[in-house]
């Protein structure tokens, strides 16, 4: 198994001062606008991409 993906840049405000929370699995915490947040995969979706009738992708 590889190493779990990191954030690169904050969802509230973009910067990338972002360090590992100590408040579980997946969360982190960003230095610039002091926020916490945690990250979570839910898994994949059992449909996947399916092309509409207008020649875009439909998730």
């Amino acid at each position: 198994m590889s190493e779990r993906a990191a954030p690169f840049y904050c969802p509230y405000c973009g910067d990338e001062d972002l360090r590992p929370s100590e408040q579980g699995h997946g969360a982190w915490e960003c230095g610039a606008c002091n926020r916490a947040f945690q990250l979570k995969f839910l898994g994949l979706l059992a449909r996947g991409l399916q092309p509409n009738d207008d020649g875009g992708d439909e998730i």
